[in-house]
């Protein structure tokens, strides 16, 4: 026992973060992801809602100990009226809704004063991009009739993604993908991401979609590039706010936004794709 303790203690020290409560949260997350979608898939948008709300609650208190001031209430607000508009009016409700919270976010700044105006406005914009609508793109993916098989072909490919470019990473990573702002990323973790998200893709589209084998192949590999890209933004905004993790709500994983920055950035392409293989094949 104290040997499988040494270990355990040997992969949580080189990996940065505590290995059997991830998994354990990552497990409960997916349950409740299926659940959601196959009890009522209006359960599945309250859920990518809570969690966005969630991620603006540390998104704001990271702006915040940067000296930079967010509505949250606003803000939160802002994200309900997305997961609603985009609920019932799919990518077009989604757009308009955005297009009409930016300025009246902005317009709410204003009765703060000019004083941080620009940063206040630039830092509330891009959470609004970043979190509600782009969280957006998860529920256009489970909004469908096969809104089940979609959000679970998401949850492959992203968990393939983040679970063995993590494990062959601790096993194997020596050479630092972007040391600046990723230290403990290497390219034999992505390396290892691409080998099983492409294997990933394969199998879920097939078995999962029912479709072409080569487009999970193709989507595999876009999906390694934007999770990839997700992580490394989300890395960069902690370590210029001077932070280890955005929260400590989920253990093994630290915050909400700490989860779902792979999440975001996918989300859209793997909508994308799927829209234009409808339109053309």
């Amino acid at each position: 026992m104290s040997d499988i303790h040494s270990i355990n203690e040997a992969i949580n020290k080189r990996a940065g973060r505590k290995l059997l409560p991830s998994i354990a949260v990552s497990l409960s997350l997916v349950a409740l992801i299926w659940f959601a979608l196959a009890y009522h898939r209006e359960i599945f948008a309250v859920v990518v809602a809570v969690a966005v709300l969630l991620g603006i609650r540390e998104i704001v208190r990271a702006f915040s100990a940067g000296g930079i001031y967010i509505s949250s209430v606003g803000l939160m607000i802002a994200a309900l009226a997305l997961s609603y508009a985009t609920w019932n009016g799919g990518i077009a409700g989604l757009a308009v809704a955005t297009a009409i919270a930016i300025p009246v976010l902005l317009i709410q700044l204003l009765t703060k004063g000019p004083e941080g105006f620009v940063a206040s406005a630039t830092a509330t914009t891009f959470s609004l991009l970043y979190l509600p609508f782009l969280g957006g793109f998860l529920i256009l993916l489970g909004r469908t009739s096969t809104g089940l098989e979609r959000v679970m072909t998401f949850v492959v490919l992203v968990g393939c993604n983040d679970t063995f470019g993590y494990i062959v990473g601790v096993l194997i990573g020596k050479h630092p993908l972007a040391l600046k702002i990723s230290p403990k990323k290497s390219w034999e973790g992505l390396i290892g991401s691409l080998v099983f998200t492409v294997i990933g893709g394969i199998l879920a589209f097939k078995y999962i979609m029912g479709m072409h084998w080569w487009i999970g192949a193709v989507v595999g590999l876009i999906i390694v590039f934007t999770a990839t890209c997700g992580d490394l933004i989300e890395s960069a905004m902690k370590r210029d706010l001077a932070l280890k993790d955005m929260g400590s709500l989920l253990p093994g994983h630290g915050g909400m936004l700490d989860r779902l920055d792979s999440v975001l950035i996918s989300a859209p392409a793997l909508w994308l794709v799927l829209e234009l293989v409808k339109a053309w094949l």
